[in-house]
């Protein structure tokens, strides 16, 4: 099922993809079978495996592709078990037999003692996708367990992104391969410019009395706009400087299990009766100028200028959505967004990035 992500900023529920088809003009991703793959607003392409939910140790194949012409795709193998230590090596066999060679082991790099990463060379990374054409598992041995691969919508998933990057029929191809040439022209990176400043941190007392003074306003305007902070959550309201003197306001408003809701408001100074929300576009294939001031996990850094999100669609945050804005002196502007919407295990630091861009900050 094709899906276009779209983030509902005050959702504590999924930050998931509404269903829509997908397309190669925008950004998307789709789940095919065992196998899910997304492209970027660069045509920049990423295709997972995607474990069984119920396995505890876990391995899966991420491959990586750039649009362009001249560009090798870049395949790795993750792992996550317990236990895990340096020296480490890796045994790969297809449906029974070894790959790529008998008796051949590939080096694993310890991210810790229970993340483990093995990047095949260009040789092999090209002989796999070939024999994923008809193997059906992958089987990975490591620090004495054995695990598993699904290879099955491996290859829908490849084909996708050729698709997307204009590869089909060219020598460039991944799966169906031909004479031609790469014929999808990469987009430029936006460039965003962000506004920081050098204004110190705001006193403890002067932000308390303004978030105090911002929720007695609110709560006349809109009672049921946002929870009171609970006692376990007092300091959870915060106040940070933003470039051209206003303050940027953050107020817890409500909390489920695993996600905390934050509304956002800028402020001219003090005068909270001249307050605004700060508007967050979302996201649905492309920047949508629809918005909303809720936030899921969110937080300002005064130093990139940015507010940061991490909407978990459950607890251990193995799939959601999570991105950046930056404040441009006037307004906040998508900088980045990564999603995944199959809860399978994968972290968030492998979650596929839909929206990029070079962000310069200036003072």
């Amino acid at each position: 099922m094709g899906r276009a992500f779209r983030l509902s900023a005050a959702a504590l529920g999924m930050a998931l993809a509404l269903p829509g088809p997908a397309s190669a003009a925008g950004p998307s991703s789709k789940t095919f079978r065992d196998w899910i793959a997304g492209c970027d607003n660069l045509k920049s392409c990423t295709a997972m495996s995607l474990p069984a939910e119920i396995d505890e140790h876990i391995a899966f194949l991420r491959l990586e592709r750039a649009a362009g012409p001249n560009v090798v795709p870049k395949l790795v193998i993750r792992v996550r078990a317990e236990k895990l230590a340096a020296p480490l090596a890796a045994e790969l066999d297809l449906d029974g037999a070894p790959f790529p060679a008998p008796g051949r082991k590939l080096p694993a790099t310890i991210g810790d003692d229970e993340n483990a990463t093995i990047a095949l060379s260009a040789a092999d990374a090209e002989a796999l996708i070939a024999a994923a054409r008809k193997a059906t598992k992958l089987t990975v041995t490591i620090a004495g367990k054995s695990l598993d691969v699904s290879l099955s919508g491996s290859v829908a998933a490849l084909l996708w992104i050729d698709e997307q990057q204009g590869r089909l029929g060219t020598i460039s191809a991944l799966i169906r391969k031909g004479p031609g040439e790469t014929s999808a022209a990469v987009p430029a990176l936006p460039v965003i410019v962000a506004k920081g400043t050098a204004a110190p941190a705001i006193p403890d007392k002067a932000a308390k009395a303004l978030t105090t003074a911002l929720r007695k306003q609110l709560k006349r305007l809109d009672p049921d706009l946002c929870e009171d902070a609970p006692e376990d959550a007092a300091d959870a309201d915060s106040v940070w400087p933003l470039a051209g003197g206003a303050r940027l306001v953050g107020l817890f408003c409500s909390r489920g299990a695993y996600n905390v809701s934050t509304g956002f408001w800028i402020v001219p100074g003090a005068d909270v009766g001249k307050a605004r929300k700060a508007l967050f576009p979302q996201f649905d294939g492309k920047i949508d100028p629809n918005s909303d001031n809720m936030l899921v996990n969110a937080g300002y850094d005064p130093a990139s200028a940015q507010v940061s999100f991490y909407n978990k669609g459950r607890g251990i945050g193995d799939c959601g959505a999570s991105g950046n804005y930056a404040w441009t002196g006037s307004a906040f502007v998508m900088t980045g967004f990564q999603a995944m919407d199959e809860c399978k295990g994968i972290s968030g630091d492998d979650w596929i990035t839909l929206f990029r861009s070079e962000v310069k900050v200036v003072r």
